[in-house]
């Protein structure tokens, strides 16, 4: 079939490999009860939901049931009703969704080409973790406790630096703190190296690293009690660096729960005006080598500000956790998909202006490479042939 006579949208889910998603679907049992919505065609509507930044399930019914002629390029035997994507968010599993992320970054990531803007010479695998509050409404949402009369969900993330995606993340409720979190995240390989804020400032967390074989780059609190065993000076080069001291934690709970000696780094970051306390159990790293890693973190808050911005994870079409987990991994898998296509593309594309394009071109049929390559027309001059008369 010629890619031009499939819509965009088609082909942008193409990516998503439908034999390993039955695989997932059999594994899960998914379309046990489908109740005439099947799984696949569930991500579809989903996916369409994000990518055309619709409001609501009426929304995304109507919307796929005006593409005339486009369904059948997407596997879909008929557009979904309301009710039928009402039950399927609150009732089907939303692993199956969360597992085709990981699988589909699996087979996609691999080629994608590295954005790393600090810390390019270092050859590790860089690890950046953090978390983003979700605001969400007590009154609808009862389950997602907060503060006494907000509601909100966490989601928690583990971004790989190489090509700017999670390759893991944990949806919790708003009250869990960053730290607790952290230690049911992933176990990071020998070698690697975690960047993080001070919300994971946790002695008996950098021992379980430290006792792993993992490098971290952690801010730690100001008021900290250090004991100073060494002091080295700073390199005129780098005047951001304020100094650069190997210390032993001089508290108590603090020297039982990490005994070793860590590295201390402080830093004046120039655009917030703050002096950064950088702890490391890297003790060989140049000062600047380290703010530079910790600077490498503005990647997560970027990866958090476009999930925002540009994909539908702040307002939602179900109220249950469930229907939130659903949209959230479908959001995780379109904006996946978006990120590899710009990744390819030869076109110097920014997220926005990709995701942007995409939204106003869903069901137009055009070869959607050519299109990511050349995204504007250019019209060909007409070259006129001189008269005789």
């Amino acid at each position: 079939m010629s890619h031009s006579n499939v819509s965009l949208l088609s082909q942008v889910c193409a990516l998503i490999d439908r034999n390993e998603f039955q695989k997932q679907v059999q594994a899960h049992q998914s379309d046990k009860h489908a109740k005439g919505l099947d799984t696949w065609t569930h991500l579809m509507s989903m996916i369409f939901l994000q990518l055309s930044n619709v409001t609501s399930l009426r929304d995304i019914s109507n919307g796929l049931r005006s593409s005339t002629g486009n369904l059948n390029h997407l596997g879909i035997q008929r557009a979904p009703c309301k009710s039928a994507l009402s039950y399927q968010n609150q009732h089907r599993d939303y692993r199956v969704f969360e597992t085709m992320y990981y699988q589909t970054l699996e087979r996609l990531g691999g080629s994608f080409s590295q954005q790393r803007l600090y810390a390019k010479r270092l050859k590790r695998k860089i690890f950046l973790v953090d978390a983003s509050i979700i605001p969400l409404s007590l009154s609808l949402f009862d389950w997602a406790k907060f503060r006494a009369t907000k509601g909100a969900f966490k989601f928690h993330a583990v971004l790989d630096y190489d090509n700017g995606l999670p390759n893991y993340c944990y949806l919790s409720e708003g009250k869990m703190s960053d730290i607790t979190a952290a230690k049911k995240l992933m176990s990071f390989p020998a070698g690697s190296v975690v960047v993080a804020d001070r919300g994971y400032m946790n002695f008996e967390w950098f021992k379980h690293l430290d006792s792993s074989g993992v490098k971290f780059v952690i801010r730690i609190k100001c008021n900290v009690k250090i004991q100073e065993e060494a002091s080295y000076e700073t390199n005129s080069k780098h005047p951001h660096i304020l100094s650069d001291q190997d210390i032993r934690l001089a508290g108590i709970t603090g020297l039982k729960n990490y005994p070793k000696t860590l590295r201390l780094v402080r830093v004046y970051d120039d655009q917030s005006g703050q002096h950064l306390i950088l702890a490391t159990n890297q003790m060989s790293w140049t000062a600047d080598t380290i703010s530079q890693l910790y600077k490498a973190r503005w990647a997560i808050e970027s990866f958090f500000k476009h999930l925002k911005q540009l994909f539908r994870v702040k307002t939602f079409v179900g109220t249950s956790a469930n229907a939130v987990r659903i949209q959230m991994w479908c959001a995780m898998i379109a904006m996946l998909l978006v990120s590899y296509l710009k990744s390819k593309a030869k076109h110097p594309w920014h997220l926005s202006n990709l995701v942007c394009f995409i939204r106003i071109n869903l069901f137009v049929k055009i070869d959607l490479w050519f299109w990511l390559n050349t995204p504007f027309y250019k019209p060909q001059k007409i070259i006129r042939q001189p008269t005789l008369f």
